[in-house]
């Protein structure tokens, strides 16, 4: 009888588990083919801006000044996001000498040539937490001594080219209405109760979930360790593309970085200081670009998709160079903190584009004028 009992439970289990299989893949199966439908070229190779974005732009910019003042570090104010910095270091950018002739624009303008920079290595967390926390990691390049007229017009950053990066090819949201929902629900320590905007299944953004729980990554042995992407779109000339900075030790004297103890609180800024510091050993990265092909679903509106490699390859642009150098002082350290990142600090050959970027030209501007202003008082 017993005996019985456990040959029918087993029977009804084992049902019970093929059905959830059947189920789980005939979902998976559903589910690939409608994001393949939707994410089916072709697409604008223009901007397309939502009637209502400025208004939305201003509660954006409102919510980032509450964030930056509850993390506020005692006297002095933070910046909203990537508070916490491993480092600005001295950087050299070369441009290919043999560069196709389509992509000399703007600071690729003239084959072979080196331009000077900083380069800000940061988590992206808006207050600083140990780097072995789950992180986004950032890298902002600042080309100093970049002549012609920039398309802000900020007289303290009309020398300056930037670029701004991190280390996920695609963004957690798909538009600035998607960002404000958000950004003030996790300005509310809601975390990822942030994707689920109501009892709608509709507008729950799991696969957006998905990509935020994937850049939250662990932290790589070393910040220049790692790819860091541009996420948005930018013009290259008559071009749309996403650009990259990807680590090219091969271009550099062979070096191995000595295992890290990520117990402590601050082993990124450790791992960069051991290599251009102790051992006097430089990095070596390689800037590339990625041509938008309209006729794919590659759109300039929303960042949270990625652009097919297979179709839309990176070209290598430049490469990047940081030499040996001592960096981490008490007054590189403030002036590292001063420094001002934005993408609209570019010739116009650069220029930002789509909904992500014309959200950070007002935001990135007003909370660092905020932070500015008070950390004078």
């Amino acid at each position: 009888m017993l005996k019985r009992c456990w040959l029918w439970l087993g029977r009804l289990l084992g049902r019970l588990l093929l059905l959830l299989l059947t189920v789980s893949l005939g979902g998976w199966g559903v589910a690939a083919a409608y994001y393949s439908w939707k994410f089916s070229g072709p697409v604008p190779s223009e901007e397309q801006v939502p009637p209502d974005e400025a208004a939305r732009t201003q509660g954006i910019i409102e919510d980032a000044i509450r964030v930056v003042e509850q993390h506020r570090d005692n006297t002095r104010v933070l910046r909203d996001a990537h508070a916490k910095a491993h480092g600005c270091v001295k950087a050299q950018v070369t441009v290919l000498p043999d560069l196709d002739s389509s992509l000399r624009h703007g600071v690729l303008s003239e084959p072979g040539k080196t331009w000077q920079a900083w380069m800000r290595l940061s988590n992206g967390n808006a207050y600083p937490q140990f780097d072995r926390v789950r992180d986004a990691r950032g890298m902002a390049l600042k080309l100093l001594d970049v002549p012609g007229g920039k398309l802000l017009s900020n007289p303290a950053h009309m020398t300056e080219q930037d670029f701004v990066m991190f280390n996920h090819p695609a963004f957690f949201v798909r538009d600035v209405a998607e960002y404000q929902s958000n950004f003030a629900a996790q300005a509310e320590g809601k975390k990822a109760l942030a994707f689920f905007p109501g009892w709608n299944p509709r507008n729950w953004e799991i696969r957006h979930l998905l990509i935020a729980l994937k850049t939250l990554a662990p932290a790589p042995q070393s910040p220049i360790a790692t790819t860091y992407n541009s996420i948005a779109p930018f013009k290259l000339g008559p071009y749309n593309i996403k650009y990259r900075v990807i680590p090219t030790p091969q271009h550099c004297p062979d070096y191995e970085l000595p295992r890290q103890n990520k117990d402590l609180p601050n082993f990124l800024r450790n791992a960069l200081y051991q290599q251009l510091s102790l051992d006097r050993a430089p990095a070596c990265f390689a800037l590339q670009v990625q041509r938008q092909n309209p006729a794919y679903y590659m759109p300039i509106e929303d960042p949270s998709v990625e652009w097919d490699e297979s179709i839309a390859p990176f070209e290598t642009v430049a490469r990047i160079r940081l030499p040996a150098q001592d960096f981490d002082s008490r007054e590189q350290n403030l002036f590292c903190d001063n420094l001002a990142f934005n993408p609209w600090h570019s010739l116009p050959e650069h220029r930002p584009i789509g909904g992500i970027n014309r959200l950070r030209k007002a935001v990135y501007e007003a909370v660092s004028v905020y932070r500015q202003e008070r950390n004078r008082d």
